[in-house]
C-alpha cells in the first residue's frame, strides 16, 4: 500500500492554521483565507471525519485591533493583547463557520494539560464528547495566563500535543511554505521539495530554520519538532501551505502534496507489503 494511500482512511484529524495563513504581514485578518478554512473543514467534517483545528492568532488579531503592528516583547502586554485578540478571533470564526451550519466551540490550553494528570484526563473527556456531538472544537493556547512554567510556546507543539490527546490519525500543518525543502527556498533556487520523510533524524532537525512572520512564533524547527511527536504516537503529519486551504481535500485523497512524515505504525505496514 502506498504511504499516502492510508492518508484516504483517516476518521479523525487536527488542522492547525499558523499566523501566517490567517492574516496579512500588517497583522490585519485575511477574512478570505479564514472563509476559506471554515469551507474546507465544514466539507471534511461533513464527510463524516472528525475535525480539530488549533488556530493561531489572537496576539496578532489584538495588536491588529489597536493598531500594533509589531508583536510586543512585554509579557503583560503579550496577554492583555491575547484577550483582546482570542474574544474577536472566535467571534469571527463562528461567523464564518455558521455559514456552513457548523457548530464550533472554544477551547484554550496550557501545557499543564499534558503533564498533569487529572488535567489531561479533563481536556481529553472534554474534547472527545465535543467530536462525538458533531463540533468542531477551536484549540489555542490560553496566552492570556499562560508563562514560561505552563507555555506551549509555539501552537505547532500545541497541535502536536492536541493530536496525540484526541489520539488522531492526522496532523495538518498549514504553513508559510509547500512543505520540508533539502535547503531553504528562499537562499538556494535548486532546494527541493521533500515528499516523504520516513525516519526524523538529528540532522533534519538542525537543518531547520525559524520563525519568518512578526506575529510568529513558530518556523520549521517547531513543526519538525511536532511531527515527531506526532509520528512516535503513530499519528501521520502533513507540512503544505496554508495559502490553499483547499490542498487539505488533495492530501485527504492521497495526493502527493506537501511532506508528509510518515507514522511509525505505517512504516511497517509499508515494509510489511514490500515484502509480501
Amino acid at each position: 500500500m502506498k504511504l499516502r494511500e492510508s492518508l484516504k482512511h483517516k476518521k479523525r484529524i487536527v488542522i492547525k492554521v499558523g499566523t501566517s495563513s490567517l492574516s496579512y504581514e500588517n497583522g490585519r485578518l485575511n477574512f478570505q483565507r479564514i472563509g476559506q478554512i471554515a469551507h474546507v473543514l465544514s466539507a471534511v467534517r461533513n464527510k463524516n471525519i472528525e475535525v480539530v483545528l488549533v488556530t493561531s492568532g489572537a496576539i496578532g488579531v489584538g495588536a491588529g485591533r489597536i493598531g500594533m503592528v509589531e508583536k510586543p516583547t512585554d509579557l503583560a502586554k503579550k496577554q492583555a493583547l491575547a484577550a483582546i485578540g482570542q474574544a474577536e478571533l472566535i467571534k469571527i470564526y463562528q461567523k464564518f463557520f455558521e455559514e456552513y451550519n457548523q457548530t464550533v466551540a472554544q477551547v484554550l490550553l496550557t501545557k499543564d494539560v499534558m503533564t498533569n494528570p487529572g488535567r489531561h484526563q479533563n481536556a481529553k473527556n472534554t474534547l472527545l464528547k465535543l467530536l462525538s456531538m458533531g463540533i468542531i472544537p477551536i484549540i489555542n493556547e490560553n496566552d492570556t495566563i499562560s508563562t514560561d512554567e505552563i507555555e506551549f510556546g509555539d501552537n505547532d507543539t500545541l497541535s502536536a500535543d492536541v493530536a496525540t490527546l484526541v489520539e488522531s490519525d492526522l496532523l495538518i500543518l498549514l504553513s508559510d511554505i509547500d512543505g520540508l525543502y533539502s535547503a531553504d527556498p528562499k537562499m538556494e533556487t535548486s532546494a527541493q521539495i521533500i515528499r516523504t520523510v520516513d525516519k526524523i533524524t538529528p540532522k533534519l532537525i538542525n537543518s531547520a530554520s525559524g520563525a519568518s512572520t512578526s506575529f510568529g512564533t513558530g518556523g520549521m524547527a517547531t513543526k519538525i519538532s511536532a511531527a515527531k511527536i506526532c509520528v512516535e504516537a503513530k499519528i501521520d503529519t502533513v507540512i503544505t501551505n496554508g495559502n490553499n486551504p483547499f490542498t487539505v481535500f488533495d492530501i485527504l485523497e492521497g495526493k502527493e502534496i506537501g511532506t508528509h512524515f510518515v507514522a511509525n505504525h505505517n512504516k511497517a505496514l509499508h515494509n510489511k507489503k514490500d515484502h509480501e
